[in-house]
């Protein structure tokens, strides 16, 4: 099993129910693949001082499982994901920092 955790930084502060629509935006269009084992989202936890390190800080976090890397490739290539991003782009610019590693135990 393959891990896909991405870190999603908004330049500036999202509201909450505009979030939430984002991460059900990206829900539905990787989970529609029918390669993902499970998708988990939440909302990074900020402890004072940390905008001071220079760093990709998030603003939310997202956790795909996937099978194998041919799964993985077929999640990235989810119909609707290219607008989906330039969507969101658009109104609330991000980066996303990610990387894919084996279940932490």
């Amino acid at each position: 099993m393959i891990n896909h955790t991405m870190i999603v930084s908004f330049e500036q502060p999202v509201p909450d129910a505009e979030l939430d629509q984002y991460l059900a935006d990206l829900e539905r269009v990787i989970v529609a693949t029918g390669v993902v084992q499970s998708f988990a989202a939440g909302r990074h936890i900020a402890v004072p001082g940390e905008e001071e390190i220079p760093a990709l800080i998030a603003t939310v976090i997202v956790q795909i499982a996937v099978a194998d890397t041919e799964a993985l490739g077929k999640a990235f290539a989810a119909p609707g994901i290219g607008e989906v991003i330039e969507h969101w782009q658009a109104r609330y610019p991000y980066r996303v920092g990610w990387a894919n590693h084996e279940p932490l135990v």
